[in-house]
C-alpha cells in the first residue's frame, strides 16, 4: 500500500542497528505534511540515530521510509533529488567556522541553484532576516551568542525553501529565554515554509510548545511505546507511565 498523499514521511517496520547491536526495532510512524513531530526518550534510545537514517547518513538494517510516495534509499540515484527537498540543522549549528554568516547560508545557494550573486546576496539577506539575524551577515560565527549561531544554522537550512526541516536537539545549551524564542521561531518557519519539521528534542517546554505529535523511543524495550499530542498523552489513562514520567518529571507548569 502506497503513503497516503497528505503524508511527508512514512516510516516502515524500520529497525536501526550497528552490526549485531540493535538499537530499535519495528518503527512505525507517519509526520504528515506540515506537521511537527518531536522524537523524544531517554538517554541512548536512538534519538538521534533516528534522524540520521532519516536524513541518509545511516543505512537501516531492515525497513522502508517513504518521503510522499518516493521510497528513500541512501546510495539509490533518486536520493539526491528527495534531498534536496530536506533542511538540515545539526546540535552544533555546524556553520563553518572560517566563513561569514552570509557565506554560510549563501553555499547551498551556490551550490544548488543557478542564482546570479546579486540574487544570492537578495535571498541571503532575506533568509537571515526570517531568524532575526538581518545585519549580521558580515560577522563570523564566532562573534555570535549560542542563540544566534543556532538561528544561523536555521537560516542555512532554510535556504533552499525545504519541504523537511530536521533539527537534532536545537536548544541544548542555550538559556530559558533564548531556547523559548528558537521555539517560536521554528513555529513561525513551519507556518511561513509550510514545511514539516521533525525535532530531536529532550527539553519539556519545547515539547509542550511546538509538538504536534511526540514519538517516544524506549531503550528497554527498543522499539516506540507511543506517537500522539504530549497533551493528550499526558491525560490520557491508557498512556505508558514510562511516558508520562518522562512528560511530566514533575514539573506540571509545561502543559
Amino acid at each position: 500500500m502506497m503513503p497516503h498523499q497528505s503524508t511527508a514521511i512514512t516510516v516502515k517496520n524500520l529497525t536501526m542497528a550497528y552490526g549485531d547491536y540493535i538499537v530499535m526495532r519495528s518503527l512505525n510512524f507517519t509526520a504528515q505534511r506540515s506537521e511537527i513531530k518531536v522524537i523524544i526518550g531517554g538517554s541512548g534510545c536512538g534519538k538521534s540515530t533516528l534522524l540520521k537514517h532519516l536524513v541518509g547518513l545511516e543505512k537501516a538494517a531492515s525497513g522502508e521510509i517513504f518521503y510522499g510516495d518516493q521510497r528513500f534509499l541512501p546510495d539509490s540515484a533518486e536520493a539526491a533529488q528527495i534531498r534536496r527537498q530536506f533542511g538540515v540543522s545539526f546540535q552544533s549549528g555546524a556553520l563553518w567556522s572560517s566563513m561569514t554568516l552570509q557565506e554560510n547560508v549563501a553555499l547551498p545557494l551556490e551550490q544548488y541553484t543557478q542564482l546570479s550573486a546579486s540574487e544570492i546576496r537578495d535571498l541571503v539577506e532575506f533568509k537571515l532576516s526570517l531568524v532575526g539575524l538581518a545585519g549580521f551577515g558580515h560577522r563570523y560565527p564566532s562573534e555570535l551568542s549560542g542563540g544566534m549561531q543556532k538561528r544561523a544554522g536555521l537560516a542555512r537550512a532554510i535556504a533552499l525553501d525545504p519541504k523537511i526541516l530536521f533539527f537534532d536537539e536545537p536548544s541544548a545549551g542555550l538559556d530559558p529565554l533564548s531556547s523559548r524564542r528558537l521555539d517560536d521561531l521554528i513555529l513561525e518557519l513551519r507556518d511561513a515554509l509550510g514545511a514539516t519539521v521533525i525535532v530531536v528534542t529532550h527539553e519539556l517546554a519545547s515539547i509542550f510548545s511546538i509538538a504536534d505529535t511526540a514519538l517516544f523511543l524506549d531503550a528497554e524495550s527498543k522499539t516506540a511505546l507511543c506517537d500522539g499530542n504530549p497533551n493528550d498523552l499526558v491525560e490520557d489513562a491508557q498512556t505508558e507511565p514510562k511516558v508520562r514520567r518522562f512528560l511530566t518529571r514533575g514539573d506540571s507548569d509545561n502543559h
